[in-house]
């Protein structure tokens, strides 16, 4: 064999090697982004790869980054649902100690409308902590295939009575037709009974709810209303437990609902909320 041909075997040989170890290593490190991707959306964040190479030391450095991350993120969140619980329990325990120590320092003071007043203010306690255990007690979903059509016109069904109550107009518009989705049906009812329920109380006259497959090819449900807009400083707020603007609110709704939506490895969001209209949306992976 002349060595011009043996040259050509081992250049061939060589770039077969090369393309084969490009190949595996470019094998190796999918894996190895899937197996990061997988135990982040599952929450977990307690793996390390071996600092052995330049890809690894990447992964690495993302995975310590986004832990950071999510750390900050768990104590600004407790940070909010402390100040809110202590403000709650404080605008209600303070009038009860005030009143009943002056009840018990001054005889010319009616009693009965006190202890009225003292009575109201501890139910309204009672209803705080009554939320704050339904909050926490949030069972895991019982999953099952539902068609979105279906799951859309019982809730539309569910709040008829409701909505021609306050004249609003409730529709439905199905822009990516035959979608299934594996969801607990009573606990995504709830959702849109709660976004049907606070667009009302914004004074909404027409909600419409669309459904349709993103580019992701995610499943997305929409509800969006025409009432009063969400001010933008509380647009941070409103997902916070036991934050509301409302007299009569428990501020549980729409955190609970994200609650339940990050259980069906989903999400809620706040899109849009300005003069023209307010849309949240329902993403389901």
């Amino acid at each position: 064999m002349s060595t011009w041909l043996w040259i050509v075997l081992l250049l061939v040989t060589s770039l077969v090697a090369i393309v084969a170890t490009a190949w595996w290593v470019n094998k190796r490190n999918r894996e190895k982004v899937a197996y990061m991707m997988d135990a982040l959306e599952d929450g977990e964040s307690n793996f390390r790869f071996r600092n052995d190479s330049a890809m690894n030391r990447e992964l690495n450095r993302i995975r310590d980054i986004m832990e950071r991350q999510s750390r900050k993120n768990e104590e600004v969140s407790w940070k909010k649902l402390f100040r809110v619980i202590t403000h709650e329990i404080m605008n209600t325990v303070t009038p009860i100690a005030a009143l009943s120590d002056a009840l018990s320092k001054d005889d010319q003071l009616d009693v009965k409308a006190g202890l009225t007043t003292i009575s109201s203010s501890s139910k309204e306690l009672i209803r705080f902590v009554e939320s704050y255990r339904n909050f926490t007690k949030a069972v895991p979903p019982v999953f099952k295939a539902v068609m979105v059509d279906n799951l859309v016109e019982n809730a539309i069904r569910l709040n008829k009575s409701r909505t021609q109550e306050k004249g609003v107009t409730l529709t439905y518009q199905a822009k990516t037709p035959d979608l299934l989705l594996y969801v607990d049906e009573g606990q995504i009812m709830h959702i849109f009974n709660n976004l049907i329920k606070n667009a009302i109380e914004a004074g909404a006259t027409a909600i419409t709810i669309s459904a349709y497959m993103d580019k992701e090819d995610r499943t997305v449900i929409s509800v969006s209303n025409n009432g009063q807009a969400i001010p933008l400083h509380k647009t941070e707020e409103i997902f916070v437990p036991f934050f509301t603007t409302k007299p009569q609110g428990t501020g549980v709704g729409l955190s609970l609902s994200r609650r339940i939506m990050s259980a069906h490895h989903g999400t809620l969001t706040l899109v849009q909320s300005d003069a023209t209209q307010t849309i949240f949306a329902m993403v389901f992976a």
